[in-house]
């Protein structure tokens, strides 16, 4: 008994020191090399419906308060203004990212976190697959101006 109890730990030690063995500090070179199949806009703009350029102007107080409507409805089980939640924080992120962008990420989530570079990032981080809400562009619209209302969340204090 007293030799079993002993291997144990012995045996622990093994495996730990056989998972850490040496790892390539780049991916492979295929994946690096690898073209890209977004066109320059998709870099910018996302992956989706929305094709087209959106001007932000000022926000618009009836849109917006429909947009929170949606956004209270449909988002803010996961996203909350200045706070890591379920997903990030989206105060200022119209700010940090385009109005297309935004859209395209509620109206095509599945696609955008399979292809888009960011989206992939945000997946990675967060571990939890922004699941596809059935909104409409003139509901994900509004959404973006009411996001349009909500200021970026204070930057951490340094350390």
């Amino acid at each position: 008994m007293r030799r079993a109890t002993r291997l144990v730990p012995l045996s622990l030690l093994l495996i730990i020191l056989a998972a850490c063995g040496e790892r390539p500090a780049t991916p492979p070179a295929t994946a690096a090399a690898a073209p890209s199949d977004l066109t320059p806009w998709q870099v910018e703009h996302g992956i989706g419906p929305v094709t087209a350029p959106i001007t932000l102007g000022p926000v618009d107080a009836k849109e917006a308060h429909e947009g929170k409507e949606v956004f209270d409805q449909k988002c803010g089980a996961c996203h909350k203004p200045n706070e890591r939640y379920v997903g990030p924080a989206l105060g200022g992120v119209v700010e940090r990212r385009t109005a297309e962008y935004v859209m395209n990420m509620a109206l095509n989530p599945a696609e955008m976190i399979r292809r888009h570079p960011e989206a992939k990032k945000l997946f990675a981080t967060y571990l939890v697959e922004m699941p596809n809400q059935g909104l409409t562009p003139e509901q994900a619209r509004r959404v973006v101006e009411y996001l349009g209302t909500l200021p970026a969340p204070p930057a951490p204090p340094a350390k």
